[in-house]
């Protein structure tokens, strides 16, 4: 695909995001307004928990709102991870992006991290759940396909690589295994991927759509099957498409 049309994909697909310890009600107005620009609309917006109600308000019907839950540490307090989600619930989003126990996970102990996605599943039955696996600290393959397998039997309907909030995010390793993991499965046909973190320009998205397309078929590259996490991605997606100069990235560790 070309580069306008690849920034058109980026478009549909993107969750645009804004998970800064300083977000304020203004600013995720602001966000809100970004996701139905002059060139389309974004899949959803991704917010805390305690902005989800205003950004359900913010947005039309066809923007999702998400919101995250565990986040970004990933603990095994599961009555913390049920609260997040009912808050999120309560709010009327349509998505919850939950924190994956990770540093359970490669101390070996499997059972938390099973016993919190289960409990989050049950608590938003009906909304799409996203499990964020952290996978730029798993690292390893083996625990990557692990997490990716626990979740998939939690119920999850997207495997995502990364809260945004470690030195490495999303990368064409993780992203191949997370993949492989939902192709495996036919029981998880229906299951999307969602690469976040690090991702800023229309180029970056490509290689994700290259493997999506790759691994599971051109039919998931769609807002029902890929998401991409980002938030200064769509400073690229509208340079591309208004035929303009991308402003300055924002800094990592940031959206």
């Amino acid at each position: 695909m070309d580069s306008q049309q690849a920034a058109r994909l980026a478009l549909a697909c993107l969750d645009l995001t804004s998970l800064n310890d300083g977000d304020t009600e203004a600013e995720v107005i602001k966000l809100c307004a970004r996701a139905h620009g002059p060139h389309g609309a974004t899949a959803a917006v991704c917010v805390w928990p305690r902005f989800a109600a205003l950004a359900r308000r913010e947005l039309p019907a066809g923007i999702a709102v998400a919101a995250v839950a565990n986040f970004p540490d990933g603990s095994t307090d599961i009555a913390r991870a049920v609260r997040d989600t009912r808050e999120i619930v309560d709010a009327g989003a349509q998505e919850v992006d939950v924190v994956l126990p990770f540093a359970a996970l490669m101390q070996g102990d499997e059972r938390p991290v099973a016993e919190l996605l289960a409990a989050v599943r049950k608590a938003c039955d009906g909304l799409a759940l996203k499990v964020i696996l952290e996978t730029g600290v798993l690292v390893s393959p083996a625990l990557i396909a692990r997490a990716s397998q626990l979740s998939l039997d939690a119920g999850a309907d997207f495997l995502k690589t990364s809260t945004g909030k470690t030195p490495v995010s999303a990368t064409r390793e993780a992203a191949t295994v997370m993949l492989n993991a939902i192709a495996a499965d036919p029981r998880h046909a229906h299951v999307g991927f969602k690469a976040s973190g690090g991702i800023r320009t229309v180029n970056d998205a490509t290689v994700y759509f290259g493997l999506v397309e790759q691994i599971l078929g051109a039919s998931a590259l769609s807002p029902q099957r890929f998401r991409i996490g980002a938030s200064s991605l769509l400073n690229d997606i509208e340079a591309v498409l208004g035929g303009t100069s991308a402003p300055p990235l924002a800094a990592p560790g940031t959206y």
